[in-house]
């Protein structure tokens, strides 16, 4: 393992709640980078389990703050708050770093001075850690400017990398979206200029269980709903941004009724397709269709395969499918 240094490059910010049984894991990961300088700052959430007894053996490389129960935006800004390197990582407690993580991105910031984030590639794996797919999130989104950021959201901060006086231009991350602020942090960041690049490597494994952010369907869905609204709530947007408030609104609805659908609340996922009718550039027919599409593409991005007949099938997709017959007979007579 490597001690924390006096002077780091980059600073690991842990945010932690309750994570006894993966968080000796992700402190780990870090320690063990090397060819780069660094130091970690455990911010614990006011855990009520065993957090702090078990990262005692590793007290001497980190720096372990405690603090009353605020929620993860509020630890992350406490670390920022509190780091000492120019380039700020996060990294959830119940994620872990590959090999050479933190010196891939440090480098590409030392050779582009004009970058505020360095994204890369993930590795979704279960709870034991045993691999479930790869993420290539450049393959889709090649280019990192805030139109892909609004229409695609490829947002992990354990994959992310930030010059730090960019998170302190912007306030840091916004407590009043959890479990999205991340994603509001991104965009207020692209939108004030904030530029971006990728790491086309997989450096991350992004872990799937019940108590992670991906399993908390309906929080999740309103809190994006929420990020959305404020964004397009702002006075002075560019001209192409406010064009594009219709198609990222049906596309964010749309993801988030998928979500909903596959975390299994299927009457919320109803109700936000219903509002995704109000945005769609489709006629009644394509917009069933899209969705259907859609659905399929999220699944696969997922590691999964949408049984489109099994959705088809559903009573709350039937009665969806009646509710857009029986509106579109009304705009008819």
């Amino acid at each position: 393992m490597k001690a924390t240094t006096a002077e780091p490059t980059v600073s690991v910010i842990i945010p932690t709640y309750n994570c006894d049984r993966y968080i000796t894991q992700a402190v780990e990961s870090v320690l063990q980078q090397q060819d780069c300088s660094y130091e970690v700052i455990v911010i614990d959430d006011g855990s009520t389990d065993n957090t702090k007894e078990a990262l005692e053996p590793l007290s001497n490389f980190i720096r372990y703050i405690c603090q009353q129960n605020q929620g993860v935006a509020v630890a992350r800004n406490h670390g920022i708050a509190l780091a000492n390197g120019e380039l700020i990582a996060f990294l959830d407690a119940d994620d872990y770093f590959l090999p050479g993580k933190i010196a891939a991105q440090a480098a590409i910031f030392d050779k582009r001075p004009d970058l505020g984030i360095v994204h890369s590639g993930w590795q979704r794996v279960n709870s034991q850690g045993k691999k479930l797919m790869d993420v290539r999130p450049w393959e889709s989104v090649p280019q990192l400017d805030l139109e892909n950021w609004l229409r695609w959201k490829p947002v992990l901060p354990s994959a992310m990398m930030f010059r730090r006086e960019w998170l302190e231009y912007v306030g840091g991350f916004d407590p009043r979206f959890p479990p999205a602020e991340d994603t509001d942090l991104v965009l207020r960041l692209a939108l004030k200029g904030c530029q971006s690049a990728w790491l086309r490597q997989i450096v991350v494994c992004y872990r799937q269980h019940e108590q992670s952010a991906m399993n908390k369907g309906l929080p999740q869905a309103r809190s994006l709903t929420a990020v959305i609204d404020n964004f397009f709530q702002q006075p002075h947007l560019p001209e192409k941004v406010r064009l594009m408030e219709y198609s990222v609104r049906y596309g964010t609805l749309v993801w988030i009724a998928w979500y909903l659908y596959y975390t299994d609340h299927q009457a919320e996922m109803v109700e936000y397709l219903k509002q995704a009718w109000d945005y769609t550039p489709f006629s009644p027919i394509e917009t069933v269709i899209n969705w259907t599409e859609s659905f399929a593409e999220f699944s696969r991005n997922w590691g999964h395969q949408l049984d489109a007949n099994a959705l088809a099938r559903s009573p709350k997709w039937q009665q969806l499918v009646q509710w857009i017959i029986t509106i579109t007979r009304k705009n008819f007579i």
